[in-house]
């Protein structure tokens, strides 16, 4: 009964507070890492928990949770609607280009998901707000700078498959393509090469590099001859090579690999061919202060795109399908 009560008095204390205080700012202004400070305090630690488990178990996966908070707010903002099943009604963005065969970690998201609402007596916290702060999470499990994560979002109850096809960055973008893209989001060149350097962790299928390894000139030749023996021209698709030799370590020598044509990607090695970002990958190739400052100053940056707060969207109780 007192634990009823409790949970009663908790649901009636955010409730008031979400109508006084969030619902009625501009999103710009809706947004606080103290969000659920006094109604769920054991909220973050519960994520933090979860995160620090599934990285450990498998490293592979901090990149993984860390690009699907960037692959949900670069479609209509950081709504958590790529976590959104295929349905009759939802055409899902996990069948978009560059998330089809790709995007991963839902199956964390959903385990943080019953953790949190576990720890907190009810469905209190959204997935656009556990994305964010997996993201983080994730980025500190492996070695990387923290930052305070602005809280505060609710859930989309629709997705776009078509404009994540549209807006979503690609790995064969040259440079002019790339800052256009992230413009279209609010996002200037810095925020560009910053958000670039989470390329530090994780690793890329042989689809996504091939003609790159075979066609492009401004690439080290033992570099695509080391990606050629495990990505031939055909087949091996789903293969993978790592993004930069520490892929399960937040730090600076996926600028390094620029430095000397060893990008993987063609996008990433674009941030390094002549053009107006090339000062900037040199700064963050010494030092890597300035890369995790400007990393975290960037990531809170893309947080903030168009998030739903008051009483647009709502608070999932499923993160993969709506109320």
């Amino acid at each position: 009964m007192a634990s009823s009560s409790l949970s009663l008095f908790r649901a009636l204390l955010f409730l008031s507070l979400a109508t006084s205080t969030f619902s009625t700012r501009p999103y710009k202004e809706g947004l606080t890492p103290y969000f659920y400070d006094y109604v769920c305090p054991q909220a973050l630690p519960a994520i933090k928990r979860v995160v620090e488990a599934a990285v450990q178990q498998e490293r592979r996966m901090g990149a993984s949770l860390l690009r699907l908070h960037f692959h949900d707010c670069f479609v209509n903002g950081c709504d958590a609607s790529i976590l959104l099943d295929e349905t009759p009604t939802i055409h899902s963005e996990k069948l978009a280009g560059a998330n089809n065969n790709s995007a991963r970690g839902f199956e964390v998201i959903d385990q943080i998901k019953a953790e949190v609402d576990k720890a907190c007596g009810y469905s209190l916290v959204s997935c656009a707000d556990i994305l964010a702060i997996a993201a983080r999470d994730s980025v500190v499990a492996l070695g990387g700078p923290s930052w305070e994560v602005q809280l505060g979002r609710r859930d989309s109850t629709t997705a776009s498959r078509a404009t994540a096809n549209n807006d979503l960055p690609t790995p064969n973008m040259d440079l002019p393509a790339l800052i256009n893209t992230f413009q279209k989001q609010g996002l200037d060149t810095k925020d560009l090469v910053a958000l670039s350097g989470a390329h530090t962790i994780g690793f890329a299928q042989c689809f996504t590099f091939r003609n790159r390894t075979y066609n492009d000139t401004n690439i080290s030749t033992d570099f695509a001859r080391s990606l050629r023996s495990s990505c031939p021209r055909t087949g091996q698709d789903s293969n993978l090579a790592h993004l930069d030799p520490s892929p399960a370590q937040f730090d600076t020598l996926y600028f390094h690999n620029l430095l000397t044509q060893k990008g993987l990607l063609h996008s990433d090695q674009a941030l390094y061919s002549g053009g107006s970002t090339n000062e900037l990958v040199k700064t963050y190739s010494d030092d890597v202060e300035a890369f995790w400052d400007d990393f975290a100053k960037s990531m809170v940056k893309m947080g903030n795109i168009k998030p739903l707060i008051g009483n647009r969207g709502e608070i999932r109780l499923n993160c993969r399908r709506v109320n």
